[in-house]
């Protein structure tokens, strides 16, 4: 016998480790190796120890879009009476934004008898509030937190709060953290930034103002969100007092990008961009050089007030740094070519976010581009570009940068008097968002333009009898500035 035959061959499962499949299954790219890794686990046996492998498993076929019903079955296969790989999944699935199979995987536990704990609760209610066709799940697990006495749990508490404010029911927010018994920052944070995204500054105010008389210890969410409040309220003297806060406590004013961009944001949306450049060139020349967050702030900054060469120019100078443009950054440059009738510059930034970038332009870019092509004039070609788009399939959440787009060149045509063009960009947009009301307002503004009066009375008939009336316009200021 050879000294190789005495040896033996080494197993399959040991010439393969955990660790390896492990890192393949994070690293795959398509569905055919995802098949194989699952082959592989089966024949290995690590599928059926490793709740890890089941997680990223399942997590591998939700991102190829593989059928629900595949997906389950793997479900089948965990054991049922452990909550740890399901509250993973459960975690996961929401972290990359598969919300409707985590609550088919919640729907799932609870048929096995699971327990619920405060992680399968927070997950859950997390998927119910990113679409408004899951608000009445997220009431009915409301109903399962108050049955199963979770109502005094501030984790649990804090998802609710958070769950309602994004469903655009601050009240009920509101009322869930009255609720709570022994109140925490999460809690204050969610109802605050709640307040904040509903633009009830005063109500924030309110708020913010009773947390400070009890003491509470303000952390990078918290002013985060008093920062949204002064920038929509245009409450200068509130936003110095918060900006000297941070100052005070240097641990957010070295390290916090997320907040010192809302500093920002806030002095970009009270008209003092220069303060704004400060704060952005006091960050950039410390740790914040390469954040991209901070860099589109300042952008957004320019392009808020106008000052679009400013927009170019930072942006250019961005690149110049190594800091590589995201999305928000090509749109706030796209959008300021646009202002400017820099049709050539423009084109030619859209074009870099595939070809140098692997940025794929969404519903928003395209509209920028219909928008810059319009304002130099050359409607065919927008009307072309917005053809060829309205031709793909598009997903629900690019329909409001579809309409903007027909709106783009609906304006345009106002502008030019070109009625043809324009009722056919209404009638596509209708189609969209039937109840538009800038959209019925634009079109009749063309009308006029055209004399066509009597178009306008039965656009007035058609929007009466829908019951859309025209958005009253309102404005705020600080009478202290």
């Amino acid at each position: 016998m050879s000294k190789t035959e005495s040896l033996g061959r080494p197993s399959f499962t040991s010439e393969i480790s955990s660790q390896f499949l492990n890192l393949c299954l994070r690293s795959c790219r398509n569905l055919r190796t995802t098949k194989t890794l699952h082959a592989l686990l089966l024949r290995t046996g690590f599928f059926f120890t490793s709740p890890d492998f089941q997680t990223h498993l399942i997590l591998s076929y939700a991102t190829f879009n593989k059928p629900l019903i595949s997906i389950t079955n793997l479900f089948k296969c965990m054991d049922a009476t452990d909550p740890l790989p399901w509250n993973a999944t459960l975690a996961r699935f929401c972290h990359h934004g598969f919300h409707f199979l985590a609550l088919e995987t919640f729907s799932l536990m609870h048929r096995a008898s699971l327990p619920l704990d405060t992680y399968s609760l927070c997950s859950s209610l997390s998927a119910s509030a990113s679409t408004t066709a899951m608000v009445h799940f997220g009431k009915q697990l409301h109903a399962q937190v108050a049955k199963y006495g979770w109502s005094a749990s501030v984790y649990v508490g804090g998802a609710l709060i958070d769950f309602y404010a994004k469903s655009s029911l601050v009240a009920d927010s509101a009322k869930v953290f009255d609720e709570i018994p022994l109140k925490n920052t999460i809690c204050a944070n969610a109802l605050l930034s709640g307040y904040a995204d509903a633009k009830e500054w005063r109500h924030a105010l309110d708020l913010f103002r009773e947390l400070q008389g009890v003491h509470f210890k303000s952390d990078s969410f918290t002013l985060s969100a008093i920062l949204r409040v002064c920038a929509g309220m245009s409450a200068i003297a509130l936003g110095r007092q918060v900006h000297g806060n941070i100052i005070r406590q240097v641990v957010f004013m070295e390290n916090d990008m997320f907040l010192l961009s809302s500093l920002i944001e806030m002095y970009g949306r009270c008209g003092l961009v220069q303060q704004a450049r400060l704060v952005f060139e006091l960050v950039k020349n410390g740790k914040g050089k390469g954040d991209i967050v901070l860099w589109t702030s300042m952008l957004n900054a320019y392009g808020r007030n106008g000052q679009f060469d400013e927009v170019i120019n930072l942006f250019d100078e961005m690149s110049t740094e190594g800091v590589q443009p995201d999305e928000i950054a090509f749109l706030a440059v796209i959008s300021a070519c646009s202002h400017t009738s820099n049709v050539e510059r423009g084109i030619k930034y859209f074009e870099s976010m595939s070809r140098d970038f692997e940025l794929f332009p969404q519903a928003e870019h395209h509209a920028c581009l219909v928008d810059l092509l319009c304002r130099a004039g050359e409607l065919e070609q927008a009307w072309e570009l917005m053809s060829k788009i309205q031709t793909r399939k598009e997903s629900a959440s690019c329909s409001s940068g579809s309409v903007s787009s027909w709106g783009a060149l609906l304006r345009a045509c106002e502008a030019c008097g070109n009625v043809e063009m324009g009722k056919l960009a209404a009638e596509r947009a209708l189609m969209l968002e039937p109840e538009n009301v800038g959209i019925y307002v634009s079109l009749s503004n063309l009308y006029a333009k055209c004399g066509l009066w009597d178009e306008i009375e039965g656009l007035r008939e058609l929007m009466k009898e829908r019951g859309l009336k025209k958005d009253v316009g309102w404005s705020c200021i600080d009478l202290a500035r």
